[in-house]
């Protein structure tokens, strides 16, 4: 059974940096890709970022593009989420997912374990 746990949120002014870690267990958690999403009030779970196994390969959405940057250490089993230039509509719950595969996904269905999240809340 793998365990994430999220770390890092908090509160925020537009404009300023926050960093999330995202911790694993278990042998396995350099096999496969990992994931961000996020989820806002009244809204949908989204995606935000995904890095594949080795770190080599990351995908983000267009709207965190050139201001979030995923990477992961495998040593520590934790992967981040450098998050800059924040704005309020960045304010979500975000959730650190394993993949089902090594390649990276942005389809919450193509992810079989979550961690319980840490909020991000961005004052304008």
């Amino acid at each position: 059974q793998l365990d994430l746990v999220e770390s890092g949120g908090g509160l925020v002014q537009a404009g300023g940096s926050l960093r999330l870690s995202c911790s694993g267990s278990g042998p396995t958690f350099k096999d496969y890709a990992m994931s961000w999403f996020r989820q806002a009030p009244g809204k949908e779970r989204e995606f935000v970022a995904s890095i594949g196994w080795s770190g080599a390969n990351a995908i983000s959405s267009d709207s965190v593009r050139g201001r979030f940057l995923m990477s992961r250490d495998n040593s520590k089993k934790q992967v981040y989420l450098q998050m800059n230039a924040l704005k309020s509509e960045d304010t979500a719950i975000y959730y650190c997912a394993r993949a089902q595969s090594y390649t990276t996904s942005r389809y919450d269905y193509e992810h079989n374990a979550w961690g319980r999240g840490t909020q991000v809340t961005v004052s304008s």
